[in-house]
């Protein structure tokens, strides 16, 4: 690499270093090009993208039927806001519905709006469907969660690098065990405030920790029992990535409210929405809630297009494949290893642990010798490192990366 070379990547990095707000620590890599599982740093290195954009790249980088459908849509019109109608956002409305069994949908533009949405949503049903008085409901969600980072989502997270000193916190959530029912049954039992348990069926950004069989369709029995609207939050698992359309669908839980985002448009535009019920969703009425471009034309043009691929490209049958695959390949090296201590996931959403410290070093150093050996990683929590590619992906090239990630791993062996 030339010394020319090299003071691209780093006077990108340095840019943003200077003016760009601190609120991310990526690994030193800067990118330019990327075509189905591949993408290329500025000096034109190739790499697996094992992260994809964490799940939001399912169809794979720059989709032709994907680009296509934006390229075409904004030649031809972008925005009118949602002061008058376009042609596309009923469409797209109608798509999305019957290709996820809902009467309804509302568009919005990115994961932690949908999230926002769902609660606003929960709660007014709550206060005119159920019955419970003004300002009282609560909404249960799951210690270890990651549902965004808006001021009233990092209410009720418990990671303190999110939560400290961005008080007040917003009242109104109660905190459980996640995977424990007992500690669900309690509250629903006990107090009759409860208007929603908002959940992901897989916590992605925890490290990817699977519930208990059966869990999800318990809970969600439990919450029709009470009366409580069973929220789920597959903004990082929906749309094929654990090896069904849903994460859900695993236990065959249908949602009161259904949150989607990221791979909604195969990472080629903001696009997310929340599913529900002409029951619930119609407590919404003009002025409760809005977003200036949520369902703009473009939006609606990619997200049909993304979700088309899916099927016409079988992504979630790929993905139940070839995770299968991946973890066992793992499983035989972890078996005679002392670096990695387990895999886990389902379908292309998996992780590994890593033999060391959540204070500790180890997963990140692994995932610069993974860049250097062509392949793109990133920890979470420490010690934990998420395996996420595309879903476009095949077998061989699943197999060449199984081989690149555990001859990694050995040059850590202790």
């Amino acid at each position: 690499m030339s010394v020319l070379e090299q003071t691209a990547s780093q006077k990108a990095i340095e840019l943003e270093n200077k003016y760009g707000a601190h609120n991310y620590h990526p690994l030193p890599v800067v990118l330019n090009k990327g075509e189905g599982v591949y993408v290329w740093d500025v000096e034109g290195k190739k790499y697996y993208d094992f992260l994809s954009a964490y799940s939001a790249v399912n169809q794979g980088h720059c989709h032709p039927k994907i680009v296509g459908a934006m390229d075409e849509q904004a030649r031809t019109l972008t925005l009118t806001s949602r002061a008058f109608h376009n042609d596309m956002l009923g469409k797209y409305e109608k798509f999305a519905c019957e290709y996820f069994n809902f009467d309804k949908l509302l568009p919005m533009n990115t994961g932690a709006e949908a999230v926002e949405t769902a609660l606003k949503i929960c709660r007014k049903w709550a206060y005119e469907k159920k019955g419970i008085d003004e300002n009282e409901a609560e909404i249960i969600v799951c210690e270890n969660n990651f549902h965004g980072r808006t001021t009233t989502i990092i209410s009720f997270s418990n990671d303190p690098v999110a939560r400290e000193n961005f008080g007040p916190y917003t009242k109104g959530f109660i905190k459980i065990e996640y995977d424990n029912l007992e500690a669900l049954e309690k509250h629903l039992e006990s107090n009759k405030n409860i208007a929603g348990f908002l959940v992901e069926p897989i916590q992605g950004e925890a490290g990817v920790y699977v519930p208990s069989e059966g869990y999800l369709s318990k809970a969600k029995a439990l919450c029709e029992k009470h009366n409580v609207l069973f929220i789920a939050d597959e903004v990082q698992t929906g749309i094929a990535r654990t090896g069904k359309l849903l994460a859900v669908d695993h236990e065959n839980v249908k949602p009161d409210l259904l949150i989607l985002g990221k791979a909604l448009s195969g990472g080629a535009y903001p696009v997310s929405a929340v599913l529900a019920n002409d029951e619930i969703m119609n407590v919404i009425q003009p002025g409760n809630h809005g977003s200036t471009f949520g369902g703009n034309p473009v939006a609606a043009a990619v997200a049909m297009a993304a979700l088309t691929v899916v099927k016409e490209e079988n992504l979630a049958e790929n993905a139940e494949k070839l995770g299968k695959l991946f973890r066992d390949e793992l499983n035989k090296f972890i078996e005679n290893s002392n670096i990695c201590k387990l895999v886990r996931g389902k379908g292309l959403l998996n992780a590994i642990v890593i033999n060391d410290s959540e204070d500790g070093d180890t997963a990140w150093n692994i995932c610069l010798k993974l860049r250097d050996n062509g392949l793109l990683a990133k920890p979470t929590h420490g010690n934990i490192i998420r395996f996420a590619p595309p879903l476009v992906m095949n077998e061989e090239q699943l197999l060449d990366c199984v081989s690149i990630i555990t001859e990694t791993l050995k040059e850590f062996e202790k």
